[in-house]
């Protein structure tokens, strides 16, 4: 009876203490880790939220971009860091994909972090440089028929959503197109802009004003409808791919050991962040949803989505190139 009291006693006390800690935190600048280029949906959705968690929470909290190896750098260091809080990764579907995609990573997302919340999701776009000829998915599909391999499309890197998003068209549409990855999807961006490549999926939070600019050709876009932000671009499922579907969508993790009242506070900043009618409007005008979980069903959506790609990613025998 003794040592059950004692343990109620212990137990009681470091509620206690975690609550305190959580009540003061933050008590210095806090990092944000993203493991994608800068001008990319993740770095600029981590600058927005960075700055509305400051004025939340009365600390500063600073995005580092560290890019590179289709996210696996900078979440390596995400991982390593200590878990106190300080140091949150700003994560997307590029990771969930990526623990079937790379199989000798350093870290195991589930095992290494824990999910705190997600903060929204967008549409893809697929968009051609101007001087590609074709000006309808149809049209395109039959040209990359024609000429296997002739085609070729950017992406941010391996495992990405960009990535994934054209080898689950080539799947699907039976097609062949040249896969040519970056370190970050500004790069892949201007390249497709600029006529060096040939086609990119990439978010419509990024690419709808290059397509307004005619700077690109919209061929169509990812989702189960028409985006509010392209009303006149058809889906690729409606366009002549039946069933396809691709988004990007973002969230915050922290490493594993980080205190569940830190965890906590931190999830309840970002969901009322999310779910601002200031913010849903702003994020409405670029394409993008907010998403508002508790980290219980958060980890949970995260791992039913590394199940999701991992079918995908077999069925269609993908690899890294």
């Amino acid at each position: 009876m003794k040592h059950m009291v004692r343990t109620l006693i212990a137990a009681l006390a470091l509620s206690a203490a975690g609550a305190a800690l959580a009540q003061a935190y933050p008590t210095r600048p806090v990092k944000i880790i993203v493991p994608f280029a800068a001008g990319g949906p993740a770095d600029v959705y981590a600058r927005f939220i960075a700055q509305r968690l400051q004025e939340a929470l009365g600390q500063n909290f600073v995005v580092d971009d560290r890019p590179g190896a289709g996210s696996v750098i900078g979440t390596d260091a995400a991982a390593k860091s200590a878990p106190d809080g300080y140091t949150l990764l700003l994560m997307s579907n590029a990771h969930t994909v990526n623990e079937t995609l790379i199989a000798n990573k350093p870290f195991n997302l589930m095992r290494d972090f824990v999910a705190i919340a997600p903060i929204n999701y967008s549409d893809l776009v697929l968009v051609a440089n101007p001087a590609v000829p074709a000006t309808s998915l149809k049209d395109l599909i039959a040209r990359a028929k024609a000429q296997p391999g002739k085609l070729n499309y950017a992406s941010s890197g391996p495992g990405t959503p960009y990535h994934m998003a054209g080898e689950l068209f080539k799947s699907m549409a039976g097609v062949y197109l040249v896969h040519i990855p970056y370190r970050g999807s500004s790069g892949a961006r201007t390249d497709v802009i600029g006529g060096q490549v040939d086609l990119m999926f990439d978010a419509v939070t990024t690419m709808s004003e290059q397509v307004k600019a005619g700077k690109v050709k919209a061929i169509a876009t990812t989702g189960r409808q028409r985006s509010d932000v392209l009303p006149n671009v058809p889906t690729l499922s409606e366009a002549g791919v039946p069933g396809y579907e691709a988004t990007i969508w973002l969230g915050l993790m922290a490493p594993t050991g980080t205190p569940k009242a830190i965890v906590d506070k931190l999830n309840e900043a970002v969901s009322k962040i999310a779910s601002q009618a200031d913010v849903k409007a702003a994020w409405a005008k670029q394409g993008a949803v907010p998403m508002v979980m508790t980290p219980e069903a958060f980890d949970k959506y995260a791992r039913g989505d590394i199940a999701k790609w991992a079918k995908v990613i077999q069925t269609a025998n993908i690899k890294v190139d």
